[in-house]
């Protein structure tokens, strides 16, 4: 008991963050609703997206006008993942229109705008429940690695993210696997609720990377501060970002 104390006292602000994140997400997937749905991944979005825009160091403030009129989009047009690439298809054509313009600019609608139009379309698709098996896994990544990594981790995973080990790194994708095939089997059946447990874990693993080597090259610890104990909002939902597009992508090709 004197041990969780020590741990909710070092972390207190991290913690009562993180549950009070949790809470809303809850109650927003148990009324599950579309508009608010929309509404509340929006808020994630834009805020993602401005941190984005400083870590890729995009000057072109228009660039956030956009990206906000991608997800309008979203909330009308039926298939949102597609929109990042009829953006990519515009943005190449103002590139050849007009050689100012630097293909920096268009970073932030890859990296957050295209996890989270996943992210929406796959709600849209197979209901709340896929948002809640991305959920899990995801987060069962991070804690499976966090728990494996401090009681046996000794081999350093890569130089981007010198704290992880491969042992947290494999412990971390082992307990999201099994977690998330649980909730997976409310959607398909066991063998693809392994895979695409398993695959969305070490993406998730991944998108942790690359947002840290995001931040190593702009030369910042986090991506904001809007978050008590966590940072910005791009710390929170590196992972998803990555996972998201993965499962999408594995249920629409062997479910």
């Amino acid at each position: 008991m004197e041990a969780i104390l020590n741990i909710f006292n070092n972390h207190k602000e991290r913690i009562v963050t993180g549950f009070a994140l949790l809470a809303l997400v809850l109650v927003v997937g148990i009324i599950d609703n579309f508009f608010l749905m929309w509404l509340l991944l929006g808020v994630v979005y834009i805020v993602a997206f401005k941190e984005a825009i400083a870590l890729f160091e995009v000057k072109n403030r228009l660039v956030l006008i956009y990206g906000a009129g991608i997800w309008l989009l979203a909330g009308v047009y039926p298939y949102g993942d597609d929109l990042f690439v009829l953006a990519g298809v515009a943005y190449a054509g103002a590139v050849a229109f007009n050689k100012e313009l630097e293909w920096k600019n268009f970073f932030p609608f890859l990296y957050p705008t295209a996890g989270m139009l996943f992210i929406f379309t796959m709600y849209q698709e197979y209901g709340v429940l896929s948002l809640l098996w991305l959920l899990m896994v995801v987060a069962m990544t991070d804690v499976g690695a966090y728990v494996v990594g401090k009681s046996i981790g000794k081999t350093p995973f890569c130089e981007t993210s010198p704290n992880k080990t491969m042992e947290g790194v494999v412990g971390g994708i082992v307990v999201a696997t099994l977690s998330g095939m649980f909730i997976g089997l409310t959607i398909v059946d066991l063998s693809v609720a392994f895979i695409v447990s398993a695959m969305v874990a070490i993406s998730s693993i991944f998108g942790d990377l690359f947002e840290s080597s995001l931040k190593r090259k702009a030369g910042v610890k986090d991506s904001g501060n809007i978050l008590p104990g966590h940072g910005g909002v791009l710390d929170r939902v590196d992972g998803y970002l990555f996972g998201a597009i993965v499962m999408l992508v594995l249920l629409r090709g062997l479910v």
